[in-house]
């Protein structure tokens, strides 16, 4: 006889084998690796060069973790279609038919995803600080130095719940094509420019993207009036969290509600 926790990792295997077999999840993955590490090794290059400035001084860590915020695109994507994909082709309803519980089919495919994101972003996040501080020469530093193993822990947690919180959406949104043309033009505005404007910043300083530049290290110090943040790392993380489990959540209820 089959006991709960056997339905679960029978759950989960199968989504695992869904994650592993789809071509889309290693070219995603790839491609995030590539412009995440890429990226921050050419932003090390162009601040190699830089000459100090007393009123404005330069943060390494700004170097090496500026290139997540295009990095993060084909994640937010690749979460997307972990559960958008279903309703685009069609799978969902035999998805349903194997694994009836909505709510345990959910979970697997959350579960699936969620080791896969954190192994990948536990290897890119260091890698894109080592090769960014590598490029900075003399101006680079160590993974030893003030903040920077708190900024690899943190911008590792954003990538996975950012990610986590783009495969609500679609599960709320019960589609692909929605999903990303909400998500990816958001993402890229805020990250590049929308959530320093002051007017403008009230509001999208509280949005899921912009909640993880502080840890990130890439928002300017307290106080400052366009580029500070009225948050901590942590404070942003924890709420960066919550518009996570809110998505997850609503992407649940409307799982449950609706027709597949």
């Amino acid at each position: 006889m089959s006991t709960p926790a056997d339905a679960v990792r029978a759950a989960i295997a199968a989504e695992w084998v869904k994650l592993r077999t789809v071509r889309s999840t290693f070219w995603l993955l790839l491609l995030a690796f590539a412009l995440s590490v890429g990226l921050a090794h050419l932003i090390g290059l162009t601040f190699a060069d830089m000459k100090p400035d007393p009123e404005r001084p330069f943060d390494p860590l700004f170097a090496a973790f500026y290139s997540l915020t295009l990095g993060q695109l084909p994640l937010v994507a690749f979460g997307v279609l972990t559960m958008g994909g279903e309703y685009s082709s069609g799978t969902i309803r035999s998805s349903l038919a194997a694994v009836p519980r909505r709510g345990l089919f959910y979970g697997g495919k959350l579960l699936a995803e969620v080791p896969l994101l954190l192994g990948f972003s536990l290897v890119t996040v260091p890698a894109a600080f080592l090769v960014s501080q590598a490029a900075l020469g003399p101006q680079g530093v160590s993974v030893g130095a003030d903040g920077a193993v708190e900024a690899m822990i943190g911008a590792s947690l954003y990538l996975t719940l950012i990610t986590l919180f783009a495969t609500g959406v679609a599960t709320m949104l019960r589609g692909s094509a929605l999903s990303l043309g909400v998500l990816l033009p958001l993402l890229f505005l805020g990250s590049q420019g929308l959530g320093n404007i002051p007017k403008v910043k009230t509001v999208t300083q509280f949005l899921p993207d912009q909640l993880g530049m502080v840890v990130m290290h890439l928002t300017g110090p307290p106080g400052d009036p366009r580029f500070g943040r009225p948050y901590g790392p942590w404070t942003g993380m924890a709420l960066l969290a919550l518009w996570t489990a809110a998505a997850l959540l609503g992407g649940h209820l409307a799982l449950r509600r609706r027709d597949a």
